[in-house]
């Protein structure tokens, strides 16, 4: 399941990801493999997205989420 799919106050693991090029980006801002993220809220149209991830808060885009595939 991707990070995308993912509703408010929902959580997940992330495992691994889509995107080589990506993927080093998002582990810079602390999306590691092992870490619990939960969505907190998506903006009024959608995207970007509000996420916790390793203690803070963090906006990505659906596509930057669509990245991340979680358990």
């Amino acid at each position: 399941m991707k990070l995308s799919h993912l509703n408010p106050g929902e959580t997940g693991t992330i495992v691994a990801f889509t995107d080589l090029e990506m993927s080093v980006k998002l582990m810079e801002m602390g999306c590691l493999p092992g870490e619990l993220v939960e969505v907190e809220r998506f903006a009024p149209l959608g995207d970007p997205i509000a996420i916790r991830v390793a203690g803070y808060q963090l906006c990505l885009r659906k596509s930057e989420a669509s990245v991340i595939i979680i358990q």
